[in-house]
């Protein structure tokens, strides 16, 4: 079995490589599995000081998780396959939440896509986090293309964003660079591609008692290379608030509807691709998380996954990207339109009792 997570402690710094170039780093449930028992085994070890996660390849840091597998598992659904599928939902999301709550500087390097699952494993963090971008930064939390919502905490850090781009990003799924990560508070710096290996250098030698302050120091030269104030979302914020600040897709969708300007017309073509009844159930979860704990989110969204496969929405979304390629899912419903609030809200129907729920323990 080949290992798609590599780690090493050099200068007191944990450094964890995702090694999967083929299939952009996506995650199995063994490297989720890896990078628990990772972050486990540095959490209380006197020699690791700081975590710094990265890819070996410029062109993914993670690209999520591997859907071609939910789809294998979703479809042939043997008893023990489907134990595989229920096992990564949980122990990917126990694996967001122990990131979230880390008790040393947890850095990520977002070089290149950087998505789903792969938003997991760098947004996660409060206190603790550092997140770094480049020119190469392609963000999104794009699951309404193949028929799924913003997981892996995406409730909790979406909701974060300012005014309503949370719920644009999750609507649409649209990609993102480095400036609108930045402006959206989905990063932290930025440094280029042709700097990272003096990064790295900066890494193995640093004696900052703080990690992050050295890299915050670092970046500060590439400050002026990078146009916050003037990127795609900074530009367009007033439409985005008022477009998306309401609770209902339809609402959404008329007032879209109702604007000849050139955002408005490419947002909706955007969104004429989504799952329609996904991104209703995406702006619920949105809207029901804005006041709920990590924990909380996590649950939630755990619950949701299994109405997600249930229904069988996120299969049909897979087969067409993925596995046939035809890029046209047959959503159903098949238009917003069909969409009721009945049906939407059975996605958040409760699965098991409370103190069943897989992730009954999270504190």
């Amino acid at each position: 079995m080949e290992n798609f997570v590599l780690t090493e402690v050099k200068n007191e710094i944990g450094f964890i490589t995702l090694d999967r170039p083929k299939a952009l780093n996506s995650l199995s449930l063994t490297m989720v599995r890896e990078l628990t028992a990772t972050l486990r085994a540095w959490h209380n070890d006197p020699a690791v000081r700081a975590v710094f996660i990265h890819s070996s390849s410029e062109k993914a840091f993670c690209a999520g998780g591997d859907i071609r597998f939910f789809y294998d598992v979703g479809t042939k659904t043997p008893m023990q396959d489907s134990a595989l599928l229920e096992d990564f939902f949980t122990e990917e999301y126990a694996l967001n939440h122990l990131i979230h709550f880390y008790p040393k500087p947890y850095i990520a390097l977002m070089n290149g896509v950087v998505m789903g699952g792969g938003m997991g494993i760098a947004q996660s963090g409060v206190a603790s986090r550092l997140r770094i971008v480049t020119e190469k930064t392609k963000m999104a939390m794009p699951e309404v293309n193949i028929g799924l919502f913003p997981d892996v905490g995406g409730g909790y850090f979406l909701n974060r964003t300012p005014g309503q781009i949370g719920a644009y990003l999750g609507l649409t799924g649209e990609i993102i660079g480095a400036a609108d990560a930045l402006y959206a508070n989905l990063a932290d710096v930025y440094v280029p591609t042709g700097a990272i290996a003096d990064l790295m250098d900066l890494l193995s030698s640093t004696t900052e008692a703080d990690i992050r302050t050295a890299i915050r120091d670092f970046a500060r030269a590439f400050a002026d290379d990078i146009n916050v104030e003037h990127c795609n979302l900074a530009q367009q914020r007033s439409s985005i608030d008022h477009h998306f600040q309401g609770n209902q897709l339809a609402a959404i969708y008329a007032s879209l509807s109702n604007d000849e300007s050139g955002f408005a017309k490419h947002t909706l073509t955007t969104m004429d691709k989504r799952s329609p009844l996904l991104m209703a159930v995406t702006l619920e979860q949105l809207r029901r998380c804005q006041r709920k704990s990590v924990a909380e989110c996590l649950r939630m969204e755990r619950t949701m996954v299994r109405h997600c496969f249930k229904h069988g929405e996120v299969l049909e979304g897979v087969r067409a990207l993925v596995v046939d390629k035809d890029n046209a899912p047959k959503w159903s419903p098949s238009s917003v339109a069909e969409v009721n609030e009945e049906l939407v809200h059975s996605f958040f129907a409760p699965v098991w009792p409370d103190y069943a729920h897989p992730l009954a323990h999270l504190p």
